[in-house]
């Protein structure tokens, strides 16, 4: 029997106002891949993870996690939001913070376990953030907020990690630390599907990705998909190439405006 895909979406359609957002989306991802979605500003890339997770009703598809609707397999997903759209004033610590990802197995009127506690401190270990368990949340740097929110999907200890720009607004030091723990993620059997905007960064961080522009413009293997075709028919051809290999694979050395 074969194994169903991790993530399968499909004829995904979703508009704001009639305006379509996203159209007709189909897309696999197989399990243990490493995955950007990338495209322009408007794209609908963060509209399709939160449509996957349920947060927006599309007008019509259908969306499976290992071969079943997602309110039933969504215990195997986690979930790292935009840092932008969480209220980082909320009077609350790192740890507790962290904790919030246990809440599922938990159940919210059960108390918290030493074991609980200490899969949590493992996983801020894991970020770089364990000498910052006491500190509230609002006197973290972005980076320290994006390494918390890491830590929390962590301790969920999912099969699939959804995360909306993961790398952004953090510097060089936290990004490698986020790669570092995506790749041992995927070393593990996992799944992890960003949306992403930096294209050069692509080929070196990633092994598939999906190029969107309202509808899905490819997928697949980073190798096969990541091609100048692909990319300038999702950019509108606003895409320059610095370089590129005799082969039509793009190299690194991408801009984009």
């Amino acid at each position: 029997m074969t194994k169903p895909y991790a993530v399968e979406v499909n004829d995904l359609t979703l508009a704001y106002h009639e305006k379509p957002v996203l159209w007709d989306i189909d897309l696999v991802v197989p399990e243990g891949v490493l995955m950007a979605i990338v495209g322009p500003n408007g794209a609908g890339k963060t509209t399709l993870i939160k449509s996957i997770l349920g947060l927006l009703s599309p007008a019509a598809g259908r969306v499976s996690i290992y071969g079943k609707p997602y309110e039933e397999q969504r215990h195997l997903v986690s979930y790292v939001p935009q840092r932008g759209s969480v209220d980082w004033d909320f009077p609350t610590n790192v740890l507790d913070v962290v904790m919030m990802g246990r809440y599922g197995r938990l159940g919210w009127f059960r108390r918290k376990k030493s074991h609980d506690h200490d899969l949590a401190m493992d996983a801020l270990r894991k970020v770089g953030m364990e000498k910052y368990a006491d500190r509230q949340i609002s006197q973290l740097s972005g980076g320290q907020q994006q390494r918390t929110f890491l830590a929390r999907a962590l301790v969920q200890d999912a099969q699939v990690y959804f995360m909306d720009e993961p790398f952004q607004g953090v510097d060089a030091t936290t990004e490698r630390a986020i790669v570092t723990l995506l790749q041992q993620l995927r070393s593990a059997g996992k799944t992890v599907i960003a949306v992403h905007h930096d294209l050069q960064t692509v080929p070196e961080y990633f092994d598939w990705v999906m190029l969107l522009n309202v509808r899905r413009i490819a997928s697949g293997p980073v190798a096969e998909t990541f091609t100048e075709e692909n990319l300038r028919s999702a950019y509108g051809g606003r895409v320059a190439f610095l370089s590129h290999a005799a082969n039509g694979h793009v190299e690194t050395t991408i801009v984009s405006d």
